[in-house]
C-alpha cells in the first residue's frame, strides 16, 4: 500500500512592501505623493552605486542610490528617480531608510510592542498607516 503525503505548502517569500510617507513627496504640481511600494534589495543594488562618482564623491549619497533603486512605485509618479528621492522631506527619507533597514537586515516591516496601560502584546507595521501632517 502507497500512501501519498502533500508537501506543506511553501510559503511564498515577500519581496515587496508598501508604505505610506508621514508626509509624502510634493512633485512640480503640488501634488503629494506618499503610497508606494518597495522592493527588497539584491547584491546588485548594494554593490553598483559604490562606482558612482557622486557616491566616492559623498558617501551619503549612497543612500539616495540606493532608495532610487529600490523604491519602484511613489504615489501615480512615472518613475522614483534621483530628483525624486533627492527632494523628499528630511522626515520622509529617514522613514524610507529605516524601511530599507527593517526589510532587507531584519526582514519584516513589523515591531512587537507592548501596551503600556493594559500589557497587552501586538505587533505594529511600520510599513503602513504613519499619518503625517503638512
Amino acid at each position: 500500500m502507497t500512501t501519498s503525503t502533500t508537501a506543506p505548502a511553501l510559503e511564498a517569500m515577500r519581496t515587496e512592501y508598501p508604505f505610506v510617507l508621514p508626509r509624502g513627496y510634493v512633485d512640480e504640481t503640488g501634488k503629494i505623493h506618499r503610497e508606494g511600494v518597495m522592493r527588497l534589495a539584491t547584491a546588485r543594488d548594494e554593490l553598483t552605486p559604490q562606482t558612482d562618482s557622486r557616491v566616492r564623491q559623498n558617501p551619503a549619497f549612497l543612500t539616495v542610490l540606493l532608495l532610487e533603486r529600490t523604491v519602484t512605485a511613489l504615489g501615480s509618479l512615472s518613475e522614483v528617480d534621483t530628483f525624486v528621492i533627492e527632494n523628499l522631506f528630511a522626515s520622509d527619507l529617514a522613514f524610507l531608510q529605516d524601511l530599507y533597514r527593517r526589510i532587507n537586515q531584519d526582514g519584516h516591516t513589523e515591531a512587537a510592542v507592548t501596551c503600556p496601560s493594559c500589557g497587552h502584546d501586538f505587533a505594529v507595521d511600520f510599513a503602513g498607516d504613519a499619518q503625517g501632517e503638512s
